[in-house]
């Protein structure tokens, strides 16, 4: 296994997580249930499942699609979302 991949993955996860809609509906979801811990495993396992399909289609797309134009794709596709944001238009 390749720690420092997987240290970055955790860092860079965790705090793009922190204070989006996934966060804050858990925490309305725990503040209404009497079961704190089932709202507990029940969203680790929807970020556990959403994490493995974001891999399994990474690892497919790269197959197919070499790693340099995803790149670009992607650099493009937050251009494009950040104006959009910044114009108010999204």
């Amino acid at each position: 296994m390749d720690w420092k991949v997987m240290f970055t993955t955790l860092g860079l996860i965790f705090m793009a997580e922190l204070g989006d809609k996934t966060q804050l509906t858990t925490m309305m979801l725990a503040a209404q249930s009497e079961s704190t811990t089932a709202v507990f495993i029940g969203a680790a396992l929807a970020l556990t499942l959403s994490a493995l399909l974001g891999v399994v289609f990474g690892e497919a797309i790269t197959r197919v699609v070499p790693t340099q134009v995803i790149h670009m794709v992607a650099g493009g596709a937050f251009v494009v979302l950040g104006a959009l944001l910044l114009t108010g238009k999204m």
